[in-house]
């Protein structure tokens, strides 16, 4: 996965071992790193790190279908703007939908749930905004995980 959506497109693959993150059977829930899940298999850890992407929240299915969903979130992005509490991914609806945009929170939200989601549609409907915003240090994460250029 490309990192916007890459990070999450490693979780994609890591997620197909992961999605944006995650993998089928037992009960008890598998963490790992979130900055390490395009590599991981699930049995890594990091002390420190308090994001961590739940590798079996999503099934297989959901886990591809996610997948999917972070490669064109990656493609079709506009404009990256930096907050002051993560970032802002800019899109235009006639490239992505409101309701693939809303799916793909909503599987991010069962594997990543340290993530805060806004969706925004603004200018009478011709911009379509994701922010991720978090407790201190997800920007870094943030970066990291969705290939956000350096400045």
């Amino acid at each position: 996965m490309n990192k916007l959506f890459a990070g999450i497109k490693k979780r994609g693959a890591a997620g197909a071992a992961l999605s944006l993150l995650m993998a089928a059977g037992g009960t008890a829930h598998a963490r790992v790193p979130a900055s390490q899940s395009a590599s991981s298999t699930g049995t890594q850890t990091s002390q420190g790190n308090k994001f961590y992407c739940n590798i079996k929240a999503l099934n297989p299915a959901e886990r591809a279908r996610q997948k999917q969903l972070t490669e064109k979130l990656i493609a079709v992005r506009r404009e990256i703007v930096e907050t002051e509490k993560g970032y802002e991914f800019q899109f235009s609806p006639s490239s992505i939908s409101l309701g693939e945009l809303a799916e793909w929170v909503a599987a991010e939200g069962k594997c990543c749930p340290f993530f805060d989601f806004h969706i925004d549609l603004e200018r009478e409907g011709s911009l379509l905004c994701l922010r991720l915003t978090g407790e201190e240090g997800i920007k870094a994460f943030i970066r990291t995980e969705f290939q956000v250029p350096a400045k």
